[in-house]
């Protein structure tokens, strides 16, 4: 048999074990940097299939690097397992690291045959702690020519959208008081978050439809006759790339601030993870991914909705794609626990397969396409040239 056959071979062998792989990683639902049961799944997985494993690599105890082969393309293969709260796997990260797995030990029967080094990245806590950046920032993808992975979602899209996002959280501090005998006496700390949400709600006229400002309310205070001594909240800013984004956030902190001034509260702002950036996706491997796609009866389209990743900062670190791949959903779409549901459906198993089968294919013909693969083995990583 030839490589993208004795792939698909691999691949379809191995069909109920990746199955029960996003399965069981979809009833861990770990969210962001306490993935131990899930990671160490993805672990014990490429391990079983030969793979050099460490766990907790770059300081962070659910990130896991598995290498097999010695070729000279070493292309990383990334695995999500976070969860999100409240609602589980709603974005179908079990599927992206048993699809990622399935590619790897795919590859690893041909890596040496096709001039490849193989590197599974399981990395946590994409949904908003940036686990990729601190990967990346602690040489865990140091020596990678290319990176990819695949994402479910309700369409079917060679690329993702993507817009830069910082991260950040709010906390006001005031003074309590009772809130009907001495009212005078209280600092509503309460008040300002109010004041703050107001004024982002009429900037909102001010910015570009590509940004975004969103956010939720994580403490209001302890009880209404009680005035709030503290109030905080969780809030997104997104733009379309990091320029836009360095303009549009002093703008949303200048409405915090607002809400302090006016109620003699006073504010704190701090970033629990890195920004994300916006997304560069390599043309050629984005073709390859298209041709490979295509033999399995995935049609590729165009979509406008955009989110953001962490997957982002990587692309502009190395040659990197991010597909996405349709699963029936019943009209949920991510983030949504309907959405929670179908990524352990018929579908999502299908787009496991796919998804494994696809970045395996590319892969080889990457590795096997002479001028992708001269440029690629020039854009080696090292975390020291960012």
């Amino acid at each position: 048999m030839d490589v993208h056959s004795r792939l698909g071979a691999n691949i379809a062998a191995r069909r109920d074990e990746l199955f029960a792989l996003s399965h069981a990683i979809h009833g861990d639902a770990e969210v962001g940097f306490e993935e131990h049961v899930s990671s160490r799944r993805v672990a014990d997985a490429l391990a079983a299939g030969g793979f050099d494993v460490r766990h907790g690599v770059a300081g962070l105890d659910t990130a896991v690097s598995a290498t097999f082969g010695s070729g000279p393309l070493e292309i990383g293969i990334c695995a999500e397992y976070d969860a999100l709260p409240g609602i589980g796997h709603a974005c179908g990260h079990n599927v992206i690291a048993a699809a990622a797995v399935g590619a790897a030990l795919a590859l690893a029967e041909v890596a040496d045959e096709v001039g490849l080094t193989v590197r599974v990245l399981g990395t946590p806590s994409e949904e908003g702690g940036g686990g990729k950046v601190i990967m990346m920032d602690g040489g865990a993808f140091d020596g990678l020519h290319a990176a990819m992975m695949v994402h479910p979602a309700p369409y079917e899209s060679a690329t993702m959208p993507c817009l830069a996002v910082r991260h950040f959280n709010v906390h006001y501090s005031g003074r309590s008081a009772h809130a009907s005998a001495y009212p005078e006496m209280g600092i509503n700390a309460a008040d300002a978050l109010t004041v703050a949400q107001v004024a982002i709600g009429l900037l909102r006229q001010h910015i570009k439809p590509t940004d975004r400002i969103h956010g939720i309310v994580t403490d209001g205070g302890d009880a209404p006759n009680i005035v709030p001594e503290r109030a905080a909240g969780q809030w997104y800013v997104r733009a379309r790339n990091m320029v836009e984004l360095d303009e549009l956030y002093p703008k949303v902190q200048r409405c915090f601030e607002a809400g302090a001034l006016a109620t003699g509260a006073s504010v704190h702002f701090e970033e629990p993870g890195p920004a994300y950036s916006e997304f560069i996706h390599d043309q050629d491997l984005v073709e390859l991914w298209v041709a490979e796609a295509g033999t399995l009866g995935r049609e590729m389209s165009e979509i406008g909705v955009a989110g953001s990743t962490d997957m982002a900062n990587v692309s502009l670190a190395m040659p990197t794609i991010h597909p996405m791949l349709a699963i029936e959903s019943g009209g949920a779409v991510n983030h949504q626990p309907e959405f929670t549901a179908a990524c352990i459906g018929p579908s999502a198993d299908q787009a496991v397969l796919d998804g494994a089968l696809g970045m395996a294919r590319t892969a080889a013909a990457a590795a096997q396409h002479e001028r992708v693969r001269s440029r690629l083995l020039a854009t080696r990583f090292l975390a020291g040239d960012r």
